[in-house]
């Protein structure tokens, strides 16, 4: 009978009732507990109480009757609130936006059984980009300041309603007060200003209890981007009110500035050590990240940005750092929803997301005993760093060691892919048109990037292969033949001029004088003018099967080590700043359906509709060629000798081929649209600054010189748009003010693209 007994009363403990996941989590809090003290009494680990509270899982078993047993007790002691009284001023629940989203933009979708380089062809001809895979958020309102009930009427981490009409700050529980906040003192009462207009009591007394309460009840960060990705610590920009309130200085002195951070001995810095908190190796500068070692899948970070140290570039943030907290957190916030929440300059951000989009490592399927371990995610860089070619390795680089001191590469021994810097003399018959007009192609580097295949581990080399151009890589070509005087434009051959056109193959625009190193886009592009290549050598990025093509002998072990593979690593980086870029532009009334004029009309100006949210846009932008430029970082100072490795070379993302490849895309994308214009119009570019031409026209709008008929752009040429790839008003001046700037500085081939947004020049380099 006891047996029965006993297996009555266990069916009855395995189904003891347990309250709503919601009522569990306020329970627990409304006694001061912590979900590790919780999993420490239950015998289980943290992530289950989660599991638990979020509703996810249930508990079973003894666990489930102790943990019933538990809220029962606490229920006792804490009974739920009656729902019948409207809450107080001081507890106002925030209002939930419920406008509408932004829009994404239309898409024109890619034919079926298109080629990636067909699609990356397709983006270069000026189509409509992707449709994004997720809404942009609308921007917020810039929030109005209200009146703040006195810090003596309100309960510390309460939170005020929100303006009407403002977005919710999170849809994330865990973040339901959004990635960032902005602390600023009010009234002598630290505070936190949120994304969608909420305001949060601080109680921290020190920066180290900042720290705490920041994890444990701002319920601040942001869900990860990709399914083996990590979630976004949460950001606190810290005003001057702060600094001075948490011991820290207004402003760094120069040594400081020079050094990047405070002194390791600061007060501040030995509270955080004696509350066992860590700094990273960049130290307390800027952009500091305060954290303990991760135990399991349990981070503990709070990054901190400090705008009265420069942590906002005025290049790329403008006026930012001097806005309002609770402007600059509307601002800052835009950008996190859209981009992700910065972990640094636009450069390190840019960089970072790569990482967040593409993590190195992924979980595996349980094993035999039930466990996943960590395994290389495909698709990533992984998790080690990989040598570059030879020829890829900037000046300094450790495989360059043994070469002579003052021994200077030339195009045989280096990989020279950069943006346009070319210029030329106008011809009798420019001179006698009224206007210079400058034409920018919208993030064209990001363009450049959509669709390219690159390398995702190290190089091989090989002697005198079949050029490939699905094949990422560094070719030793001889390319000199190429005349562009007949280039074939499609299926058909057609004359140009080649004295009024530059090299598509050096970023000088110089015709190549023998063989010389180029990434993959630019041989192509030779080919796709009508004439053949014959490399010497190269070094390849190539997949398992176009390694056995090259007769590479690929073993087990090199599969198993992921040693041959490629892939379109960035489109997802692509089409996040795209979705981003458009949306925020969209906002400021730009869409991307507009008709050519009513396009220009709108980008006339357009800065002054809503200033933050034009910075957004600019970030934006400076987080695509930032990001790039990251990817063959050179060395930063710290004592560095030629010859020597430096700190960026331990990361998996220094990738100097990935760099070139793109920028020798975005250049080949560029001359491409050239040679269709020149073969439609017969008129051929002034001046050529990275993605910026100059035209000679008889008047001072783009749609002077570029050949609409009906409102539709030459097919592959120049298009008028916001979409990346497509171009806008760069500005116009007159020949008059071209010729009399480069006779004023005796420089007739002086880069007039340089100067064409408002006709300043400061700074002029004639080449000598």
């Amino acid at each position: 009978m006891s047996e029965l007994f006993d297996a009555v009363d266990a069916l009855i403990a395995g189904h003891s009732p347990l309250p709503p996941p919601s009522e569990r989590e306020r329970l627990r809090k409304a006694h001061g507990l912590t979900q590790d003290q919780v999993a420490g009494a239950l015998k289980v680990r943290r992530p289950t109480v989660v599991s638990w509270e979020a509703g996810k899982t249930e508990p079973k078993g003894e666990q489930r009757e102790a943990y019933a047993r538990l809220l029962d007790k606490l229920a006792e002691l804490y009974p739920a609130p009656a729902n019948t009284t409207a809450p107080d001023e001081d507890t106002a629940v925030p209002q939930t936006f419920t406008g509408p989203l932004t829009p994404a933009p239309e898409a024109r979708p890619l034919p079926t059984g298109q080629a990636p380089e067909a699609m990356a062809m397709t983006t270069a001809e000026n189509t409509q980009p992707p449709p994004a895979t997720v809404p942009a958020p609308a921007a917020a309102p810039s929030p109005a300041r209200t009146t703040r009930p006195s810090s003596t009427s309100r309960r510390p981490g309460t939170r005020k309603a929100a303006p009407a009409g403002t977005p919710a700050a999170g849809t994330d529980p865990r973040f339901e007060n959004g990635p960032l906040a902005v602390i600023d003192i009010e009234d002598g009462q630290v505070v936190a200003y949120c994304t969608g207009g909420l305001v949060l009591d601080v109680p921290a007394k020190s920066l180290p209890s900042l720290v705490d309460w920041t994890l444990k009840e701002a319920k601040l960060g942001q869900p990860k981007l990709s399914g083996p990705g990590k979630d976004a610590d949460p950001l606190l920009v810290l005003t001057e009110a702060a600094l001075e309130r948490y011991g820290l200085p207004a402003a760094l002195t120069q040594e400081e500035r020079l050094a990047g951070r405070i002194p390791a001995g600061h007060k501040v810095i030995k509270q955080l050590t004696r509350a066992d908190w860590q700094l990273t190796k960049r130290g307390f500068g800027p952009w500091a990240r305060i954290y303990r070692p991760a135990k399991g899948s349990d981070r503990q970070c709070v990054q901190l940005c400090i705008p009265s140290w420069n942590a906002l570039d005025t290049r790329h943030w403008g006026t930012a750092g001097q806005l309002p907290p609770a402007e600059l957190a509307r601002l800052l916030g835009v950008y996190a929803s859209r981009v992700m929440t910065p972990r640094g300059s636009t450069a390190v951000t840019g960089l970072e997301l790569m990482t967040a989009l593409h993590p190195a490592t992924r979980a595996s399927e349980p094993d035999a005993d039930g466990k996943r371990h960590s395994e290389h995610n495909p698709g990533s860089l992984g998790k080690d760093p990989v040598d570059c070619a030879p020829c890829e390795a900037p000046d300094g680089h450790p495989l360059l060691a043994d070469l002579p001191r003052f021994h200077v590469r030339g195009p045989g021994e280096k990989l020279f892919e950069e943006a346009y810097d070319w210029a030329r003399p106008l011809t009798d018959d420019e001179c006698l048109r009224r206007h210079l007009v400058g034409i920018d192609v919208n993030m064209a580097f990001a363009a450049g990037a959509n669709g390219l295949t690159v390398g995702l581990g190290a190089p091989t080399h090989v002697t005198n292969p079949v050029f490939d151009p699905k094949l990422p890589g560094s070719w030793l070509v001889d390319l000199s033949h190429v005349d562009l005087s007949k280039v074939k434009v499609g299926k058909e051959w057609m004359e140009l001029d080649a004295s009024l056109l530059p090299s598509p193959f050096t970023p000088k625009g110089e015709r190549p004088e023998g063989p010389a190193w180029y990434a993959t886009p630019t041989v192509a592009y030779a080919v796709e003018l009508g004439y053949e290549v014959r490399p010497t050598e190269a070094w390849v990025r190539p997949t398992v099967q176009q390694a056995r093509a090259l007769g590479i002998t690929v073993t087990q072990e090199d599969i198993s080590a992921f040693r041959y593979d490629n892939g379109r690593y960035l489109d997802g980086w692509y089409n996040r700043l795209r979705d981003a870029y458009l949306a925020t532009m969209a906002d400021l009334h730009v869409d991307a359906d507009l008709p050519p004029a009513d396009f220009l009309a709108a980008m006339n100006g357009y800065k002054s509709r809503d200033p933050q949210l034009a910075i957004v846009s600019s970030a934006i932008k400076a987080t695509v060629k930032g990001g790039l430029g990251k990817l063959r970082e050179r060395p930063r100072g710290e004592g560095w000798r030629p010859g020597e490795p430096w700190r960026a070379l331990s990361r998996p993302t220094w990738r100097p081929d990935i760099r070139a490849a793109v920028i020798s895309r975005t250049r080949i994308n560029l001359h491409r649209k050239i040679v269709k214009h020149a073969s439609f119009t017969g008129q051929y570019p002034v001046a050529i600054l990275s993605d910026c031409v100059v035209y000679a026209a008889d008047g001072p709008s783009p749609l002077d010189f570029l050949p609409y008929r009906e409102g539709k752009p030459l097919p592959g040429g120049f298009k008028l748009g916001i979409n990346p790839g497509l171009v806008k008003h760069e500005g116009t001046q007159s020949v008059l003010w071209g010729e009399e700037v480069r006779d004023r500085f005796n420089a007739p081939e002086l880069n007039l693209a340089r100067y064409i947004k408002d006709g300043t020049v400061t700074d002029v380099d004639n080449g000598e």
